[in-house]
This record gives C-alpha cells, sequence and structure tokens, in this order.
C-alpha cells in the first residue's frame, strides 16, 4: 500500500475507543483549550479585521478564518518535536464543520480531531519542523492543508479511494516557505487561512469525485517538488499504535513557546522571593536556534513582539502578571514603562549545551544580578510541557483568567464548563460546537 493509502486507512479507521483513558481525556482537555482560545481570541482587533475581511463569510471561508482566529492568540497548543501547533488547526475544523452540517456525533467529532492532529504532528516531524522554521517553512501552515483534508474526510465518511485523493490534493495545494512579517496586522494569518481553506477545497474535490495521486509521497516529491526535504517513513511509523497527546504541550498563557522557557524560570523566582524591583540586568540562555527570535525589539502597535520577546514576557511577570493573559496586548500593555524598561535590562545569548536539548525540549537558563547577587536557573521542561502537564483545573483557571475581563463571570463559567465537558455526549458537543461557531460570527 502506498504511503497515501496508510493514510487514508488510517484516517478512515482509527477511532479514539483504542486510546487509553488517559489519551482520551488529553485529547478533550486540548479540545477544550484550544475551543476557549477561539472564542475568546475572536474579540482582539486582530481577529476583528480578520473577520472584517469576509463580514458574510460562511462555510469553508468561515472555517478558515477561525482557525487564523485561534492561532493568533498564541495561547494554543504545541508539540515541540514536530514545531506544530495541531490544535489550531484540526479543533476548528471539526467544530465548524460539525455546526455547519448540523451532525454532533461526539465519538465521530473527537476521532477527526484526533486524525488530525496525528497527520499535522507527524508531518512537522517528517520535515524536522523545528529548524525547517528557521529556514522559512512554516510547518503548521504547510501541515494544514492535510490535517483538515483528514478531518473533513473522515467527518464526510468519504470511503478509501476518495480519501486517499483528499489527501494527495491537499497536498499538492499546500504552501513552501513563508516571508518575514512585520506591522500590525500580521499577514502570516493571511497564508494560514489559505492553508486552512486549502485543506477543504481538497477535501470538497474528491468528495465530488476528482482525483489525486495516491503515490505522490512514494518518492522524492516534497523535496523535488516543494524543496521541502522529508523522511516520509515517520508518517506511518506505528500509525494509530498510540496518539500524539502525551507529547502534545499547552501554554500556560499567551506567549511564543521559544520565550516560554525564560518566563517560566524567572516567575519561579518571583515567586520565591525575588523583588523584582532590585533586579539590575537578566542574561537568558537557549539554544541556537531561537535566541536571535526572542531578543528582537518590541514595536508597542505590534502585539505579537510581546508575545515573542522574553525580556517583555520577564517583565510582565514582574510588574503587570495579569496582562500575561491578556489576548489583546492593547497599548496600555505594550507601552508599560517598567515593563519596557526590563526588557532593556535583558540580554539572550545562544549557549551549545541547550542547544543539544532542542528540539525534544525548548530549554532556557537565566542568571539575574540583582541586589549584589546572581540568580541562576535553569527550566529544561516548562510548566505546559508533557513532563508538567497542565490538568483539568489548571486549564479551567487558564480560562477563567483569560476570559472573566472579556465577558464577565457568569459567561465565563458557562463558557468554560461548555468546553471542559464538549466531547462527552452528542448533545454536549453540539452546545459546544455552536457555541465556537457563533463566537465566529457564522
Amino acid at each position: 500500500m502506498s504511503v497515501i493509502g496508510e493514510l487514508a486507512r488510517f484516517v478512515r479507521e482509527a477511532s479514539v475507543q483504542s486510546l487509553t483513558q488517559d489519551e482520551r481525556a488529553m485529547l478533550a482537555r486540548h479540545t477544550a483549550d484550544i475551543a476557549i482560545a477561539g472564542i475568546a481570541g475572536a474579540r482582539t482587533h486582530e481577529a476583528k479585521a480578520l473577520r472584517a475581511l469576509a463580514p458574510q463569510a460562511r462555510g469553508d471561508e468561515a472555517i478558515a478564518i477561525a482557525a487564523a482566529v485561534v492561532r493568533h492568540t498564541e495561547v494554543d497548543d504545541i508539540h515541540l518535536p514536530s514545531c506544530t501547533t495541531p490544535g489550531s488547526v484540526t479543533v476548528p475544523a471539526a467544530l465548524m464543520l460539525a455546526a455547519r452540517q448540523g451532525d454532533f456525533d461526539a465519538a465521530r467529532i473527537a476521532d477527526a480531531i484526533w486524525i488530525g492532529t496525528e497527520l499535522v504532528t507527524r508531518f512537522g516531524i517528517a520535515i524536522d519542523g523545528p529548524n525547517a522554521l528557521y529556514r522559512g517553512v512554516w510547518p503548521t501552515c504547510v501541515a494544514a492543508p492535510l490535517g483538515v483534508a483528514a478531518v473533513a474526510a473522515r467527518l464526510w465518511g468519504l470511503d478509501q479511494a476518495k480519501t486517499e485523493d483528499a489527501l494527495s490534493l491537499a497536498l499538492m495545494l499546500m504552501g513552501g516557505r513563508t516571508g518575514r512579517f512585520a506591522g500590525a496586522l500580521s499577514g502570516r494569518w493571511i497564508l494560514f487561512i489559505g492553508a486552512v481553506a486549502e485543506g477543504l477545497r481538497a477535501a470538497h474535490a474528491a468528495q465530488a469525485g476528482f482525483c489525486g495521486d495516491a503515490s505522490l509521497l512514494d518518492g522524492p516529491w516534497l523535496e523535488k517538488a516543494q524543496g521541502i526535504p522529508a523522511d516520509v517513513a515517520r508518517l506511518t511509523s506505528g500509525l494509530g499504535q498510540s496518539s500524539i497527546y502525551p507529547t502534545l504541550s499547552m501554554k500556560p498563557f499567551c506567549t511564543a513557546r521559544q520565550a516560554l522557557g525564560a518566563a517560566d524560570a524567572f516567575m519561579q523566582l518571583l515567586d520565591e522571593g525575588l523583588d523584582p524591583n532590585t533586579v539590575e540586568s537578566v542574561l537568558v540562555r537557549v539554544p541556537q536556534t531561537y535566541a536571535g527570535m526572542i531578543s528582537q525589539p518590541i514595536h508597542a502597535s505590534n502585539r505579537s513582539s510581546g508575545f515573542v520577546s522574553a525580556g517583555f514576557q520577564m517583565g510582565l511577570a514582574a510588574f503587570a502578571r495579569e496582562s500575561l493573559w491578556d489576548l489583546e496586548r492593547g497599548p496600555s500593555v505594550m507601552t508599560n514603562a517598567k515593563v519596557l524598561a526590563f526588557a532593556a535590562r535583558t540580554t539572550v545569548v545562544a549557549e551549545a549545551a541547550l542547544q543539544a536539548e532542542f528540539p525534544t525540549r525548548w530549554p532556557a537558563t537565566i542568571e539575574v544580578s540583582a541586589g549584589g547577587k546572581t540568580l541562576t536557573r535553569t527550566v529544561l521542561s516548562v510548566i505546559g510541557d508533557p513532563g508538567r502537564r497542565l490538568g483539568d483545573d489548571d486549564v479551567a483557571r487558564k480560562a477563567e483568567r483569560i476570559l472573566t475581563p472579556l465577558v464577565g463571570t457568569s459567561q465565563t463559567a458557562e463558557t468554560i464548563a461548555t468546553a471542559m465537558h464538549g466531547l462527552e455526549t452528542s448533545a454536549n458537543a453540539k452546545r459546544l460546537a455552536e457555541m465556537f461557531a457563533a463566537a465566529m460570527g457564522a
């Protein structure tokens, strides 16, 4: 059987009932976390600008915009070995498709989310996503068409041949390398919308009888046609024997994952009694791969620069901690004088010993000079990583801090309850899918 044939068989036959109870609980928790991110994220100015591109968006366009809304929050899940954020692709696709079709079978929705998540992460692993990212390849965006096509194929019950066509067409529709984006409204979300929409386009075409190429991955097509080297065997090795969920990470607050190690280490010192007003300087050591990324300057009009900067995130932890859960990152946050001054006292350097940990772990060491002393802290696994997993209570507390300022206490409680129990029954799945779609204006 071809590689795409094996993937298609998995898409058609895999069931979450084959997973352990812990894995199913993780799937439900990640689904809730992503749904809450989207419901809250739809209220930012950037999300509103995305939705204004197509104010009457319906169908595939609305689904693709919803995925971009989730991804832009920087509070979605992440898989470090593949450098993909799979939940931002699969959960919005599954919930929005369910709402559009009026089919709320909870087991089938859960199956589709797992299947799509598995393919997104496996594709990221196959292309060495953590290193490909810094060569201009955005792993999640590249893998999104494949993951979304898989979600749709499972929800629509496509047969083996049509599922193969959907997956192969999705691969042929995927994008390649991206450029660097700047400004208050990032063009990267436009690319992300396109990637998700292409996955849906591929599934629709296959459903209508248009054919793909099931042999696409049986040779060097990815490298020759797309310029992306890949270990294709990693797409199918052990496929279906377990799930990717035990190796997924969650973010405890809004941040680029590369900056989280330094912020986590610094928050530990603060919680142990460090007075931030005594800090004279901070030296951050991280793998060379992303040292340059997290030392970029802050641009007040660009909210994403605040998520990426290690110094800024540590400054927020010190002087405006609740702002770590602020999805908007508006002017009052981005121009906080004490936070900016703290960021200016932060230096980021590459550390060879930490590079050896990458990409399995994305660690950080900080050296804090304060009151004539130097405090050092190394974090190999940050809060939210598999070794320090967030549980249901942690996800609920995270959601409260994100949602309450936006919608108030009562609606926050209702949203959390709906999301946390969203995959337990079809009635619950209906409530969650409709709530999510309503937040997106669909």
